[in-house]
Order: C-alpha cells, then structure tokens, then sequence
C-alpha cells in the first residue's frame, strides 16, 4: 500500500471522508500518477462517486496512456477535487504536447485551484501558435486574474471576436472585467493588496467596508470567522447610501427578498435609505434588492437577479469570497468565508425571534462607526471611497450579473 493510499484509508477508518480529501493534497503532484489514481480510487469508493473510481482504477492500469489519465482528470474536475487532475493531465499533456483536449483541461483544473500564474504561463508558453478561441481568451482571463492587468490587455488586443456564437457571452463579459479593470487601476492601485480594486474589477461589486482584522496577515481587508452584528449591518448600509449618491443613483424603493434574513436587512436598508418597501419584481426599475447571502435564497429567484433592469441596484451584505453566489451583486457591505447572522443563534444564544420589524430596527438604531480592529488595516474613510466610486461608477451597473469564481489575485487566507 502506498502512503497516499494509507493516508486516504487511515482518515476514511475514522469517519473523515474530508479528512481522507485533506489527506491527499500532499500527494497530489508528488506520487506518481499510478499511485495517485489507487488512492483516488478508494476516496471515490467511499464517496459513492462511481465514475470517478472507475476513471481512477484505467489509470492505475495504464498510468502511460493520455486519453485514460485525461478521462481520471476530467472526472476529478467534475466531482470537485481538481487538485488531484493537475498531475495526471500534465503527464498526458507532456506525452501529447499538441492536444488542445488536454491543454483545456489542464487549465480548467488549475484555474478552479485558482492557480491563475501556473495557467496563464502554461497557456503563454505557446506562444505565436496559442490559437485564439478558446485558448488565447484563457490566456486572457487568467492573466488578469493573476494580477497582471497589462499583460491581459496586451493578450487580448490579440484576441479577435469570437466566430463561434458560443463564446460571444465570454467575450463580453471579459470585455467588460477589463474595462473595469482600467478604471479601477485609474482610481486606485491595482495591486496585489488592493481587495476593493480587484473585487470591482472581477464581479463589477463595489465593496464597501475591509475588515479591520488579520490585514498584515494573510487577509488583506477580508473576514475568515465573522460574528456578525447589527451594528455592522448598519454600517454596510451607510456605505451603500454612500455609493448610490457617488455614483448618482437615486433608487425610489426597496425590494424585498422573501428570506427572513433579507427581509429583516431590506427592512433595515428601507430606513436608513429612506426609501418605501415593495416585493421583489424582476422587472421592477428603479429599485434597491437586498440580500444577506444570496447563497442562501431560493435558487429559482436568484437566477431572475442575473439579469438588470434599468436603475435596479443588489445588494448583498456578506459575499463569500471562498464560495461566491451563482450571480454577483451590484454592492457587498463585506467578503468573508463564514458568517453567523446577529439574529441567529449561535452558542447559548438563541435565535432572536421577534418580528422582522423589530430586528430591523435594531439595526437601523445600532451605532456604525467603524471597528478599531487590530490597528493593522490602512484607513478607509468615507470621503475616500466616494472619491472611488465617483471614479469607478461609468462601469457599474453595466451587463449581466455574472458568476465570478476567482477571488482575484489578493491574498486571502481561508477559515478551514
């Protein structure tokens, strides 16, 4: 038995099918890829994940061929472990060198490790004969990802218009990150710690407050953990009414969301905008809709929000950065991975339970000074982020509400 086999089989005997996930990731580009397929095997054995065993137990067989090892990499990006199809691909990828399958492949599975630098150089490394779509789109997108805003721009002058009807929603969406890119870099740094910056960039979100804790290490005006709270809350709205004034919105009502979290925070949004409450209509111009997690609504309606109509503006209070909404909102008041609500139980506190109308305004009441924090984050006043969105605000509000994947080149370090 090889180490990653025991490793996977020790953490799957003590009831830890994520602990034996875990437990692979030191092999994964280590062990040879005959071994690596064995362990996979028995992970996916356990799981329940049928396609992805018998994918894994072809390659254990014929660890030298590329259409197996390709086919054990594509069941590992489908089932959610990319991590363990870089390897194999690779493998593959280097006894076919000209096999765009393979290239494609390989790139998909680094760029959902957000391994953005390792995909765009792979992809580079062709040179004058990337061909254009999808491969010099790719190169594109994984260059900006990575941080290197003139390098994408420069990537994509190359890039002509799509022939393929297909790729005409890539191709605008892409045009329109870029453009937001080079608005952001004209009113900030866009650089490796500029979170606001790159958050506009990759979802078109203003994001309105930076966490006041673990700036200098590792989280960079991200949230890990947050027990949240009304005053919070609050004060993500007043950044809210901040942006829509900079940016010259004048929403004449608040939508509400039907969940009692969004409910309760559309409430709170109403008197702190000023603005009357109405029920959700997709059609509905002129409108703020509120969020506290859009992960946590009805899939059905959150699809209805992809699409804007004129002068509607979403708002989400909390936006995971780790696992990001299938739609990306206009506005987060905060990025964070984990979040417990103010009015939801927690420990020996209990849910609170009363009216939506009432938790409202608790918010509404709550003092929205900032956090002090550690002292570490730089200082984000409100006359400086008017100053950004006033800068920034020619591309907000433009296009579909895309699902954006990639936290973007700032570092961030995860809660587990």
């Amino acid at each position: 038995m090889t180490t990653a086999t025991h490793d996977v089989r020790r953490s799957l005997k003590a009831g830890d099918l994520p602990g034996a996930v875990r437990a692979l990731r030191p092999h994964a580009e280590t062990a040879s890829p005959a071994d690596l397929a064995k362990a996979t095997r028995v992970l996916a054995d356990a799981a329940g994940f049928t396609d992805l065993a018998l994918a894994a137990k072809a390659a254990a067989k014929k660890p030298r061929d590329p259409q197996v090892l390709y086919d054990f990499g594509y069941a590992c990006v489908e089932r959610g472990v990319s991590f363990l199809a870089v390897a194999p691909l690779r493998h593959a990828l280097a006894i076919r060198p000209d096999s765009r399958k393979l290239l494609a492949e390989l790139v998909a599975a680094l760029e959902d490790g957000h391994r953005h630098v390792e995909a765009a150089a792979l992809l580079a490394a062709r040179g004058e004969r990337l061909p254009a779509w999808p491969e010099t789109y790719l190169l594109v997108h994984n260059t900006l990802c990575a941080g290197d805003f003139d390098g994408a721009r420069a990537a994509a002058i190359r890039l002509p218009a799509p022939e393929d009807a297909t790729w005409l929603g890539a191709h605008g969406r892409q045009r329109r990150m870029l453009g937001r890119a080079e608005l952001a870099r004209a009113a900030g740094p866009l650089d490796a710690r500029d979170l606001r910056g790159w958050h506009f960039a990759l979802t078109g979100a203003l994001l309105g407050t930076l966490s006041p804790y673990g700036y200098g290490a590792g989280m960079t005006g991200r949230y890990a953990f947050l027990g949240d709270s009304h005053a919070l809350v609050r004060r993500g709205l007043d950044r809210l009414a901040l942006a829509l004034g900079a940016a010259g919105q004048h929403p004449s009502t608040v939508s509400l969301l039907p969940g009692r979290a969004d409910r309760i925070l559309g409430l709170a949004a109403a008197g702190v905008l000023g603005l009357p409450v109405v029920p959700y209509d997709p059609a509905r111009p002129d409108t703020v809709v509120v969020s506290y997690d859009l992960r946590a609504s009805d899939p059905e309606l959150v699809r209805t929000l992809r699409t804007r109509t004129t002068g509607q503006v979403l708002h989400e209070h909390l936006t995971c950065w780790t696992d990001p909404p299938p739609v990306s909102a206009d506005s987060s008041a905060l990025l964070c991975q984990y979040a417990v609500a103010p009015w939801a139980a927690h420990g020996d506190r209990p849910a609170d339970e009363r009216p939506e109308e009432d938790v409202a305004r608790d918010v509404v009441d709550a003092d929205p000074a900032p956090d002090e924090g550690d002292g570490q984050t730089p200082a984000d006043p409100d006359e400086a982020l008017r100053t950004y969105v006033a800068a920034v605000a020619p591309g907000w509000l433009g296009g579909a509400r895309d699902h954006a994947r990639s936290p973007g080149p700032v570092p961030g370090s995860r809660f587990r």
